[in-house]
């Protein structure tokens, strides 16, 4: 009996090793939609963020010409990488031949062949968020120290060489930097301190990128977090406020002042520029209330005027229920709208034509967020 009972807690601690194994990567899956074979966009990548420290995030790819969407793309081609694409993607920028994933808990951003998808090399980062390009050079935020800790230094952008994907300079910003844009050879990145409520940062750091150096920094308001670049020299800088009693607004800033020249007093969450227009949702939480209040705006960048029209025009907007990530064709003009549901089953993708009717709609992996289009 005692060696029966000895084999059976063998056995047993062997099912319990084997269950908490990494999860395995799932394979991929193709979904045929409506071609498009006039297409002047060869199609786009997919980034689904996928849960924290599921190790779930994956790489989907929509070629538009032939209407064929394939999820998990990344496991595909790259069998090789048993633990698929990592911890939370948190942005995919594509410069030249090569597309950039950054991996936010994985403390990665992955290089791929952009034609392919194939992994072709790694730049290692601690706790990195977003990546922008200029010149021949990538440039990621990096909040530093551990997910989580209000005791975290500052962060850091990071300027990397694309030819060799080696870290050139770093330069310190604020607490928890977040998304960046570039105009002329200043680079801004918004602050949040996120990590530390309600000791939010509010400022935007000014980077001179030839001697990469921070020359400034911009007071905004609370817990920043996109900035995105109009064609007049303006940036739009949104603050996600506390969560409380203060809310998101959405800030215009003229980079040959920096200084703040508009206010609008309307929740954004994400926004994507193109041409005159800013396309703009919010899912703002509010924990006195409990629960998101969601809203679509269009903004007239020119004018710098709020649209009387919305972007979804249909009212399939009734159907999505986390709106999470958004980006426009820059030539056939549809929108494209991902909708996280409940952040744990996969998510969909949305496409709307230039007139705001629902062309279609697909489902991802998990959580859906961010697009690189392919020319």
């Amino acid at each position: 009996m005692k060696h029966l009972k000895f084999t059976i807690n063998i056995l047993f601690l062997v099912v319990l090793a084997s269950c908490r194994k990494d999860p395995k990567p799932l394979p991929s899956e193709i979904s045929r939609l409506e071609p498009e074979p006039t297409s002047a966009v060869k199609g786009f990548y997919l980034v689904n963020e996928g849960n924290m420290n599921m190790n779930k995030a994956s790489l989907d790819y929509m070629d538009l010409v032939n209407g064929i969407y394939t999820r998990n793309l990344y496991n595909q081609v790259n069998p090789e990488v048993t633990k698929g694409l990592g911890d939370v993607g948190n942005d995919i920028g594509r410069y030249g031949s090569k597309l950039y994933v950054v991996v936010n808990v994985s403390n990665k951003v992955e290089v791929l062949n952009v034609k392919t998808g194939k992994k072709i090399g790694q730049i290692n980062i601690t706790n990195c968020r977003y990546i922008t390009f200029n010149n021949g050079k990538a440039y990621i935020s990096a909040y530093l120290g551990k997910v989580g800790d209000p005791k975290a230094p500052n962060g850091i952008v990071a300027e990397i060489d694309t030819a060799t994907l080696s870290i050139n300079r770093t330069v310190e910003v604020g607490r928890q930097p977040e998304e960046m844009a570039i105009i002329g050879s200043k680079l801004y990145v918004t602050n949040s301190g996120g990590y530390s409520p309600p000791d939010y940062e509010h400022t935007l750091s000014v980077i001179d990128l030839p001697s990469f150096n921070e020359i400034k920094r911009i007071e905004v308001a609370i817990n920043l977090h996109r900035v995105k670049a109009d064609r007049y020299g303006d940036l739009y800088v949104t603050s996600r406020g506390d969560y409380y009693s203060i809310p998101s607004k959405l800030f215009v800033i003229d980079t040959q002042t920096d200084q703040i020249k508009k206010v609008f007093n309307i929740a954004a969450g994400n926004l994507v520029i193109d041409d005159d227009y800013a396309y703009i949702y919010s899912t703002e939480w509010n924990y006195v209330v409990g629960k998101n209040k969601i809203s679509y705006n269009m903004i007239n960048v020119k004018d710098e005027t709020i649209m009387d029209r919305k972007f979804i025009t249909d009212g399939t907007e009734k159907d999505i229920k986390i709106p999470y990530g958004i980006a426009v064709n820059p030539t056939s003009k549809d929108v494209y709208v991902t909708d996280a549901k409940d952040y744990v089953t996969p998510g969909k993708l949305h496409c709307y034509s230039s007139e705001g009717r629902l062309k279609w709609s697909v489902t991802t992996g998990d959580i859906p967020a961010h697009i690189a289009f392919i020319n």
